[in-house]
């Protein structure tokens, strides 16, 4: 799957650290994007809402 999230608003967990390794995500109303955030021209994966949604359902269970 391949969407233009060059106009989306990225953001990063609260709990994470300002100068952490962290990873960023933005929702479109078709798509999630994430991407790393110390190279945000860097490769992005994009997932369909459903996709997203599953793998926080899965982590969330596991925590």
């Amino acid at each position: 799957m391949s969407r233009d999230l060059s106009g989306a608003n990225w953001y990063k967990s609260s709990f994470s650290q300002a100068d952490g390794d962290c990873v960023e995500v933005a929702h479109a109303a078709d798509a999630v994007g994430v991407r790393d955030s110390k190279d945000p021209e860097g490769a992005t994966l994009v997932f369909a809402p459903r996709e997203w949604e599953a793998f926080i359902q899965e982590i969330s269970a596991e925590s």
